[in-house]
């Protein structure tokens, strides 16, 4: 053997080499870049001649002392396939036991120079590893997840390539990890600033000159770097290399091809595109989720902690709490997580407080600036930072970020090629090169594809938008999109299809907010506006968006020119009716609009718009308590109904049971309801919601309630309401949702289940709070009063009744409004209050009679009775005549429930006047007739009194 040879051992299989001194995999001859963890994974597969290498003993020999997590050893695995490229399946994972490296691998003995030529290296005996990477000023915070991934790749991969938007945190994340690195690399750990170049051919002599090569040659090139570099182990970080791409890119490659020891990990905007690479996308910093900002959610996303530890190293004194600390999770969500965006927004609020920094945050590059004094002048602020990634797109790709700005919700392929009016395949080209700039991001919370800017990003490039003066160009194209995009929603026949699809159309609610805005300005398209509010209108319901239904259809109605008598106008004020009535109750001004939108669709002869408008009619003449004409309204729509189909059919049944269940009718409403139930289709549900105002099918099991609990099937009455919750929960919508918790809430209250009362109440007052669904709010406000009363605390009960019946008189939301005045009357009696009781008492037995609200008489004169044997009546004919009264109304009703309640006062009544057999005789004839709902408390009560009459 020649004299400065060695041999080796290398290890060959179908154009794979394994060479274990050079520790280096070649394919057909050619170096294959892999990291020195993963070879190392290979060195010990290899020498195991095909036989399985267990988990553990791969660990203890790879990362010997070292614990290592699962995901760690996932990432090698997954490089080496990248590696072996076609012949990834050389390598065989045995699940939950190992690896193997399959093939007959032969041994070749070889014999090469101790090590590369390097002709041009400065020969040294020894030498001491060294690193330039400076000494850390303060702690780098929520990074500790992205040290260790990168840490994992840099074992696994030659090249590694951390790329992200501006200010993301590419450079501190890399010296981090160098710093972490080094004392246990046994190599160089060497840093090579490339933004102050710009002459790409200085790249090689910057690197020759930070790796401390003395190179002779008159030029410097890769290849001399490279081969000066030689065997030498090292991780070289190459940061900023977006603007010398092309340059970074043949140094970076041309080093892991001739150092067999040399890692690279660079930090761009863009990727290296070259062989081995792995690209890490560094992730924005974590923020506090929209109302999720108690003090434990707020503090513990890394975002806030950032904020926090930088104004802190300003103002030591600096504890934020309350309304500070969600100021300072809103900042932190407007500017995205980006972490030289916050702590710019940090150094502001340390001098000009965090209210201060919150309220400007619209003029976020005049406000965040005054960077630390030794950051390179792109850091120094926050549009700086931006500059300088838009001055290096070519003008297409800067036309391109400047349109997509006008989307505030994200887009699709199809939305940007309308808004840029261009063909698909450009666009689509156009993004992807964003996409790779780190301008642009796929949203991966969206099942369908779907790309966003970082909202920073987006109000740059608006800036850009409208100093080029292409705004109104662009938003009134992003306009005729939606108008495009929405039309199923203004057509009966395509709706079904919308429905269907809705999730891509929930998706652009913030660009239809955008074009709708801009189309009502001052320097909009009202016309266009118009047209886009009608063929949307829909849309807004669907989304439970009722109080901005309202907004956009008056808005609208203001601008409505010459499409006045037009279909859309009709649209709008049927839109308009059903949304007042939700959010603003049954107005005079409501039933106007209401009855314009019958008028307008009779004249026009649109029949599906008329259904609507009489289905809004009716829908205010049952909540504000004209049963009469509410029931005309439903024979109207039944008239019509026997011309239609059999779906329009199970509606109009719907529309007669609902007032008819009021009006006593019970046996009559619970067939009509029942026939509903059973006729009506289910694939018209989410459809009718929209156009209906309401799901038949919850309203008919809500309503019926009435029905089977006055019957006294009351099981059964119970299970029908549970079920409108369980089934009104799946609708997403919340007054359809409102009222089956009222049934429900109504139901368990008087069924004596009072845990099932206030779970039902509290829900529904949330709920119709949230919503701004006013009249929902003042019934769950009846419900806890009436709860309080049954619970002892009739004061309470007073308070909270009269503030819900004061709304509901206010939004003439009516329907409930004599059991809840019975309920306030008992309140009154039980505070001794007892005239001002009977006044209530007086006053709804009058509304009853006024209204055909029949259903609760019974109980409005049980109670006038219970109320006048407090007040110690010396007519005690007269009370039991009530008593009587109460019964006979129940009992023409079959009223079987509300009988047994007037028995009972009748009997303790007589019990009272030593007339027990009598009271037996009565309460009796009534129990008896029951069967089921013997565990209600009113049962229980007459059950009990029962056993205690002689």
């Amino acid at each position: 053997m020649a004299l400065g040879q060695v041999e080796r051992r290398v290890f060959e299989f179908r154009g794979w080499e394994v060479d274990l001194a050079r520790r280096e995999l070649r394919a057909l001859g050619s170096a294959v870049p892999i990291g020195s963890r993963a070879f190392e994974i290979i060195e010990t597969l290899v020498q195991s001649a095909g036989e399985l290498v267990t988990k553990d003993d791969l660990m203890q020999r790879v990362w010997p002392g070292i614990v290592v997590e699962d995901n760690t050893v996932q990432v090698h695995m997954s490089a080496i396939r990248k590696a072996f490229g076609p012949d990834r399946n050389m390598l065989k994972t045995v699940s939950g036991r190992g690896y193997r490296l399959l093939g007959d691998w032969m041994i070749r003995q070889d014999s090469s120079p101790a090590e590369p030529v390097m002709s041009e290296r400065a020969r040294q005996t020894e030498y001491a590893f060294r690193t330039n990477i400076p000494v850390a000023t303060s702690a780098l915070v929520g990074r500790e997840v992205a040290v260790q991934e990168v840490g994992d790749l840099i074992s696994a991969f030659r090249v590694v390539t951390l790329i992200g938007p501006g200010g993301i945190g590419k450079t501190v994340l890399a010296t981090e990890l160098a710093r972490k690195l080094f004392p246990t690399l046994k190599g160089d750990v060497l840093f090579v600033e490339l933004v102050s170049l710009s002459d790409p051919d200085l790249v090689p002599s910057t690197v020759a000159h930070i790796l401390n090569l003395q190179l002779h040659s008159d030029g410097t090139s890769p290849e001399l770097v490279a081969r000066a570099v030689g065997d030498r182990r090292m991780l070289l970080i190459l940061d900023n290399c977006e603007h010398m791409i092309d340059a970074a890119a043949t140094m970076a490659e041309t080093l892991v091809h001739l150092c067999p020891n040399v890692s690279v990990l660079a930090t761009s905007r863009e990727l290296l595109r070259i062989e081995g690479e792995c690209a890490y996308q560094v992730p924005t910093l974590d923020v506090p989720e929209e109302g999720g900002e108690s003090f434990d959610d707020v503090v513990s996303c890394s975002a806030v902690q950032l904020f926090i530890a930088r104004t802190r190293s300003l103002r030591a004194d600096f504890q934020p709490q309350g309304d500070k600390l969600a100021a300072i999770a809103a900042i932190c969500r407007h500017l995205d997580g980006i972490p030289l965006a916050i702590e710019f927004a940090a150094a502001r609020a340390a001098t000009l407080g965090i209210e201060q920094v919150a309220g400007r945050l619209a003029d976020r590059f005049v406000l965040l600036t005054g960077g630390r004094r030794t950051a390179l002048p792109r850091h120094q602020t926050l549009r700086a930072a931006l500059d300088w990634s838009y001055e290096l797109l070519p003008e297409t790709e800067r036309r391109l970020l400047r349109h997509l700005a006008i989307f505030p919700a994200g887009f699709t392929i199809d939305a940007a090629t309308a808004v840029m009016n261009d063909q698909e395949s450009s666009v689509a080209l156009g993004i992807s090169n964003l996409i790779s700039k780190s301008l642009v991001s796929l949203d991966g919370s969206e099942a369908a594809p779907r790309w966003r800017l970082l909202e920073t990003v987006r109000v740059y490039a608006r800036e850009k938008l409208a100093f080029n003066r292409e705004c109104d160009q662009s938003i009134r194209r992003l306009a005729e999109f939606c108008l495009t995009l929405f039309a199923p929603f203004g057509t009966e026949s395509e709706l079904q299809v919308a429905i269907d699809d809705f999730g891509r159309y929930a998706r652009e609610v913030d660009n239809l907010r955008a074009a709708l805005n801009w189309a009502f300005s001052q320097d909009g398209d009202h016309a266009l506006g118009v047209e886009l509010a009608a063929t949307a209108s829909d849309f807004w319901v669907a989304m439970s968006l009722v109080a901005e239904a309202c907004e956009w259809a008056c808005t609208a109605l203001d601008q409505i020119g010459e499409a006045a008598g037009t279909h859309r106008e009709l649209v709008l004020q049927c839109n308009l009716g059903f949304a007042l009535i939700y959010t603003q109750g049954m107005s005079q001004r409501t039933y106007e609009i209401l009855s314009r939108a019958l008028t307008l669709a009779r004249e026009i002869e649109d029949f599906d718009c008329q259904q609507r408008a009489t289905c809004g009619l009716w829908l205010f003449s049952a909540r504000s308590g004209a049963l009469n004409e509410a029931l005309a309204f439903a024979r109207d729509y039944e008239a019509v109904a026997r011309a239609r189909n059999l779906e329009s059919r199970a509606t109009a049944a719907w529309l007669v049971g609902v007032p008819q269940s009021y009006m006593a009718a019970h046996v009559e409403a619970n067939a009509q309801l029942q026939r509903a139930l059973e006729q009506y289709p289910p694939a018209r549900r989410r459809r009718d919601m929209i156009r209906l105002g309401g799901d038949v099918r919850c309203s008919a099991l809500s309503h019926n309630t009435v029905n089977l609990l006055s019957l006294g099937l009351l099981d059964t009455a119970l299970r029908g309401a549970k079920l409108a919750v369980e089934e009104a929960r799946l609708t997403d919508q919340p007054f359809v949702l409102c009222v089956a918790l009222w049934s429900a809430g109504f139901a368990s209250l008087s069924l004596g289940d009072m845990e099932a009362a206030r779970d039902y109440g509290e829900e529904l007052v949330d709920l119709a709070y949230k919503r701004a669904l006013r009249p929902f709010r003042a019934a769950g406000l009846c419900l806890r009063g009436s709860l309080a009363l049954r619970r002892g605390d009739p004061a309470t009960g007073i308070e909270l009744l009269r503030a819900g019946l004061a709304d509901m008189r206010e939004t003439v939301y009516l329907l409930f409004d004599p059991c809840f005045r019975k309920e306030l009357a008992a309140a009154l009696g039980a505070t001794g209050r007892i005239d001002d009781g009977l006044t209530e008492i007086e006053e709804t037995l009058g509304f009853a009679t006024e209204t055909n609200y029949l259903w609760y008489v019974p109980e409005i004169l049980r109670t006038k009775g219970e109320l006048l044997m407090l007040q110690g009546s010396n007519e005690p004919a007269s009370i039991e005549n009530l008593f009587r009264q109460a019964m006979a109304h129940a009992n023409g009703q079959k009223a079987l429930y509300w009988e047994l309640s007037a028995a009972i006062s009748l009997a303790e009544f007589l019990r009272d006047y030593r007339r027990n057999d009598e009271a037996k005789a009565v309460l009796s004839s009534v129990y008896n007739r029951f069967t089921e709902g013997f565990s209600a408390s009113t049962v229980r009560k007459a059950r009990a009194l029962l056993s205690e009459l002689p």
